[in-house]
């Protein structure tokens, strides 16, 4: 973690009207500085900048912050990026107090791994640029397509070549293990060699801030797959990424709403007709976090699908990738066109208006999700409407609570055919999980049961959050398109670890102890640990489900043992505080106390019979298959953040819920109050 007093002697250093000012035209309003929102379209300034109290704030959109903040929200980079590089520009280093050489070598490695991964694909995207003007074939497609040079230069599109060893004009050693991790090269069994991407229209991949992670490539003659992407490398998830979102990023502030198509010719169609502010999945279901990332670019998405039953398939998968994420003030649409149009062919047919007319059209997501749910029962009779109903309740649960949320439940009532009261009290019977999608396949029903437990409200009101590293979470559901393909996919990062819990009720299910009496405290020493919590703060109850966050935690310390040597006191303590994560404090003790720092070494240590050895047994196999994280103490540290900002927000609430009428718990609430602040400026939620 970064000191929270570096981060307060940062702020005091840098001016924030210097960093916004490199972005935004400011000028002079009275004490204040004034200019244009850079967060949504806007004609008259209402966005302002206070020199004095050091933040910025807009009184149209609402967007508010330090320095920090801003180049969070305005560029794209995560907590640690933005603190860095605003050290850099006051000359300050940020501390490594908390790391240990080891890490510190490991973070080197890591940052010398990504730039040789950029110079790579660099030197390709230059590559495909050049066969590209080379290649009449591919740009009488390009043509055929309505594309001008000039909006192919834009996009930097550019063509694969048709010759199986293309790159090796680009890379003299095309053995470097470096092509094969890009994902430009394929290896196969034999140890030949390959490119990846042979006779496609290459569509280069970028981050938030423009740097090249991966390519799309489509091809123009007969063969399968249509489309196939990059696989999954150290820059690159499909699962994160939104393709054009760079390209459209002052279009969508322009049009104050951002476009979601389903394939990259739909983006660069689109954009060839005037409309620029479109971006697309790619080729996989939307994720929780492709939804936060177009959250972040506007608070108005309309998600526009193919007509068909595929196009309304994925709409529905994208309207529950959103609930998670629903607020008051943001607005998601569905746009549905005509069965034989994708959005390319619409606006190439009929025109840039015909489709804005359209978006005017979207339906709300409130009224598409009411609408879908309707259609699968028969609301004529009062089974179908029970069943309704029943279908509902976890998509229901599954939205934070909110204006909207009362008023869709409202909407419901009435679909049913039961008054606000009725509704309610039905809710409150028999209070339904939160959405959470099915299995990938091929997971075993024990991995069924966990990902189905693992939304459950284990604590009286303070739910799991699932939290995710590398951005795979229960909700990253897989496409069923069959024109996408990923060859060479590494094994999840992060995913989860599928021993410790199974069928509930059956031979599968998790067997820790019953008892939870206590026995055999810590005692300091090696093999002294029994390893048995009981079901207090902190503590994990056995014969359930283990909750995902603390199979999450535990996977990650397995997996980068490493970690444990920075743990504190202060990261102990949060911990303490997150719901059921007694076996996670407990596997930090014992490692630190035995110096185990194998799943191997670890099991010797733990007692055989105890609850945290019956853990390491299930997690073995998982996370000796299991692939290094790219970051995993940013994931860590991160996890942390978001335990102790759940955390504090409980307590608040029942601190307010006393009326705060004595000295010591106002005093406490506004300690926890300025605590969520900081948390909120490192981008938690």
């Amino acid at each position: 973690m970064i000191p929270e007093s570096f981060i307060q002697d940062l702020l005091a250093r840098v001016d924030v009207v210097d960093i916004v000012g490199r972005y935004v035209q400011l000028r002079k309003g009275g004490a204040n500085l004034l200019g244009l929102c850079p967060f949504h379209n806007e004609k008259s300034p209402s966005f302002t900048v206070s020199p004095t109290k050091q933040f910025y704030h807009c009184f149209g959109c609402g967007a508010h912050g330090s320095a920090i903040t801003f180049l969070m929200e305005h560029t794209g980079t995560s907590f640690p990026e933005a603190v860095r590089t605003l050290a850099a520009s006051a000359g300050m280093t940020v501390p490594e107090e908390n790391r240990s050489p080891r890490q510190q070598q490991e973070s080197a490695r890591r940052k010398a791994e990504e730039s040789r991964h950029t110079q790579v694909l660099d030197a390709a995207q230059a590559h495909y640029l050049k066969q590209l003007r080379a290649s009449p074939a591919a740009i009488r497609y390009l043509k055929q397509r309505g594309l001008t040079g000039e909006i192919a230069a834009h996009f930097g599109l550019g063509w694969s070549g048709t010759d199986r060893h293309g790159l090796s004009q680009v890379f003299p050693n095309y053995e470097d293990p470096t092509l094969v991790e890009s994902g430009l090269v394929i290896e196969s069994e034999d140890g030949r060699r390959y490119d990846r991407f042979r006779e496609r229209i290459m569509f280069p991949i970028r981050n938030v801030r423009g740097s090249l992670i991966g390519f799309g490539g489509r091809i123009i003659g007969k063969g399968e797959p249509k489309y196939l992407n990059s696989p999954e490398t150290p820059l690159f998830s499909k699962g994160q990424e939104l393709y054009g979102l760079w390209e459209a990023r002052q279009a969508i502030r322009q049009e104050g709403q951002v476009i979601v198509v389903e394939g990259y010719m739909d983006v660069v169609g689109l954009a060839q007709q005037g409309i620029a502010n479109a971006v697309a999945t790619l080729g996989t279901a939307t994720t929780p976090d492709h939804v936060k990332k177009l959250l972040r670019a506007s608070d108005k998405v309309i998600f526009s699908f193919d007509g068909d039953g595929a196009g309304r398939r994925a709409a529905w998968r994208a309207l529950q990738a959103c609930l998670p994420v629903l607020r008051d003030d943001i607005a998601i649409r569905f746009l549905f066109l005509p069965s034989e149009h994708d959005p390319d062919s619409y606006v190439r047919e009929l025109g840039a208006e015909a489709f804005r007319a359209c978006l005017g059209d979207a339906v709300a997501l409130s009224r598409f999700l009411l609408d879908e749910l309707a259609s699968r029962h028969n609301m004529t009779e009062a089974e179908g409407r029970a069943s309704c109903l029943h279908e509902a309740k976890p998509l229901l649960a599954a939205i934070p609570e909110c204006a909207l949320r009362v008023q869709i439940e409202r909407e419901m009532a009435k679909l049913v055919q039961l008054t606000p009261e009725e509704m309610a009290q039905v809710l409150a019977q028999q209070p339904a999980k939160p959405f959470a999608p099915a299995p990938k396949p091929g997971a075993g029903a024990g991995e069924a049961a966990a990902l189905a437990g693992a939304a459950h409200d284990h604590d009286g009101g303070l739910p799991d959050m699932g939290y995710d590293f590398a951005g795979h979470d229960f909700h990253d559901i897989p496409a069923d398109e069959p024109d996408y393909a990923d060859y060479g996919h590494f094994p999840s990062q992060g995913g989860e670890p599928s021993g410790a819990s199974g069928q509930r009720g059956g031979k599968q299910e998790w067997k820790g102890k019953s008892d939870w009496k206590g026995k055999g405290d810590w005692k300091g020493g090696k093999g002294n640990w029994k390893g048995r919590r009981d079901n207090d703060v902190g503590g994990f109850e056995g014969r359930r489900t283990m909750p995902s966050l603390a199979k999450r935690l535990l996977g990650l310390l397995l997996a980068h043992p490493e970690l444990v040597d920075s743990m504190g006191d202060q990261q102990l303590e949060v911990i303490d505080h997150g719901p059921h994560l007694g076996l996670v404090r407990d596997l930090i003790m014992l490692a630190q106390s035995s110096g185990a720092r194998h799943v191997g070494a670890l099991l010797e240590a733990a007692e055989p019979d105890s609850d945290l050895a019956t853990v390491l047994k299930g997690l073995r196999a998982d996370i000796l298959s299991q692939e290094d994280l790219p970051d995993p103490q940013t994931e860590w540290d991160d996890a942390l953040r978001r335990i102790e900002f759940d955390s504090a927000k409980v307590e608040m609430a029942k601190l307010a819920a006393t009326g705060l009428t004595t000295d010591e718990a106002r005093k406490r609430y506004l300690e926890l109050s300025s605590r969520m602040a900081v948390l909120k400026g490192a981008g938690i939620r």
